[in-house]
């Protein structure tokens, strides 16, 4: 990574403008990143960082300012022109097609042949030198994208970006769906790259892994610079979240107020299995307790929370919602009873994303809003109006389509479904998960207010000092397996990093 470089920028752009049909999405941002260094763009959601990317994929026109590369003006009309002067973006919804295998995918639009006949066998091998150099020489180039871990699409999507010998590369969020392990993997990659002259635009919400990678960082609100060129290692942290989101955020969990002796058990899952997947997991919640799951991506984590809320079929073991046992593989049954689920995917598992806001917010809902056996769409509205004031909805108008919104207010709007639904169990798969530092806060307190009013809450996160943090008892998760269980101020993330990799019963 470079370190006080006074080299000349390799990219800039400035005075960007991005106007939508009555919205404008940028009003002026700068940029200027030198070759060999890791460049952090930070923001909250909604503050122009996606916009400014598509800009400079090539994706986005801009309406106003300049793009130049060596200090020479460039048009990028469309994404090819981009990766033709050496721009690639690895998207945080990754981009790859499922249906082809990893070297296709890897050599989707500029693929290699001779005389028509596309070269095979060279494609394979560099192939296997690409996933070689990413620290991932297991993946054959001859398998289907979709049957890798969100980790390993991740990796063919970065491969694809080396096999176009760019010169910058845009990672919007990347380490969303990597455990600690592949996170040091991807720093690994990010230092060699960089020290090649490779230039690295890094998007993410996670401060400390801006502390542990970047150089320099450029902070955007309201689609504006509002900080520029600051010394990632000079620029206190405090600074950085006032420059993001306007005022002083205190980034800290709420109080655990504790869970009284008494309190029902609201949720029991009793030698609960999945085959292949995970085997003998046993936990109760209370009624205002939050119970997290920390374990490494892969351990069986998400998986519980699917198999609980009937999106999976059990292979043995019961669940028990307030004594009652449902019936296994059942999502109808287990809403019905009282669960709800805040997917992992939340864009692709948990939103319609082009229904209105006030439709997702009663999708679980609609028998109530119905009136002869036809939505009542006044209905509809007045429930998500009250639960869009009451969690500060931005913005609130509950008509416009919720891919508008950003990501922390998609996860809001995820909340106030269950919300509305009334629902006695909640499961968070990733709560916070592209989320920023604000809304962050602001889902931390909402979850908190659920539990003291009573909701049983079962947490997954990728995070642990999260999961530390959020819950008031912790179980972890290591091979599809409990290996520990116990409250939470009782261990701290060393102990929980020991044992996920470890594997020993604590």
């Amino acid at each position: 990574m470079v370190s006080g470089d006074p080299a000349a920028p390799l990219l800039q752009m400035q005075g960007i403008v991005k106007h939508f049909p009555g919205a404008k999405a940028l009003d002026g941002v700068d940029l200027d990143v030198l070759p060999g260094e890791v460049h952090c763009l930070l923001g909250q959601n909604g503050a122009g960082k996606s916009t400014l990317i598509k800009v400079l994929a090539g994706a986005h026109q801009p309406t106003a300012g300049t793009i130049l590369m060596d200090g020479q003006p460039v048009e990028l009309p469309h994404p090819v022109a981009a990766l033709e002067h050496g721009v690639a973006t690895m998207y945080q919804e990754l981009d790859v097609v499922d249906g082809l295998t990893v070297a296709e995918n890897i050599y989707l639009g500029h693929e290699l042949d001779k005389v028509g006949f596309t070269q095979r066998r060279e494609v394979a091998n560099r192939t296997r030198e690409l996933m070689a150099r990413l620290g991932h020489p297991e993946i054959s180039p001859h398998r289907e994208v979709g049957t890798l871990s969100a980790a390993g699409k991740q990796t063919v999507s970065m491969a694809r970006a080396l096999s176009r010998d760019a010169r910058v590369i845009v990672m919007d969020e990347p380490s969303a769906v990597l455990d600690s392990g592949e996170v040091d993997n991807l720093f690994r990659v990010v230092d060699e790259l960089t020290a090649q002259g490779i230039a690295i635009i890094y998007i993410s919400h996670r401060l400390e892994e801006i502390r542990r990678i970047g150089d320099r960082i450029t902070v955007i609100k309201d689609g504006r610079t509002v900080g520029r060129n600051l010394e990632v290692a000079s620029t206190p942290t405090h600074d950085l979240i006032k420059m993001m989101t306007g005022k002083d955020v205190e980034y800290a969990f709420p109080t655990r107020p504790g869970v009284p002796a008494d309190a029902p058990v609201r949720l029991e899952v009793e030698d609960l299995a999945l085959s292949g997947v995970f085997a003998d997991v046993s936990l109760t919640v209370r009624a205002g307790e939050i119970v997290g799951l920390a374990g490494l991506v892969g351990s069986g984590r998400s998986e519980i929370l699917e198999t609980v809320y009937g999106a999976r079929r059990a292979t043995g073991g019961h669940v028990t919602l307030d004594g009652r046992r449902l019936r296994h593989g059942s999502v109808a049954a287990a809403v019905g009873a009282g669960i709800g689920l805040a997917p992992e995917e939340r864009k692709s598992q948990g939103l319609v994303l082009d229904e209105p806001v006030y439709r997702n917010i009663t999708l679980s809902t609609f028998a109530r809003t119905a009136r002869g056996g036809w939505l009542d769409e006044r209905a509809e509205k007045k429930a998500a109006k009250e639960q869009a004031v009451a969690l500060d909805l931005r913005p609130p108008d509950v008509d416009r389509a919720i891919r508008t919104l950003s990501g922390g207010n998609q996860q809001k709007a995820m909340l106030a479904r269950w919300l509305v639904h009334g629902c006695e169990v909640l499961l968070l798969d990733e709560p916070t998960r592209g989320v920023d530092v604000g809304a962050r806060s602001e889902i931390y307190a909402l979850v908190r207010r659920l539990a003291d009013a009573g909701t049983a809450v079962l947490v997954v996160s990728s995070e642990i000092p999260e999961v530390l943090g959020l819950a008031d008892r912790v179980l972890v998760i290591s091979e599809g397996r409990v290996v520990h269980s116990g409250p939470a101020e009782s261990i701290d993330e060393h102990q929980v990093l020991d044992m996920v990799m470890e594997g020993s019963v604590a």
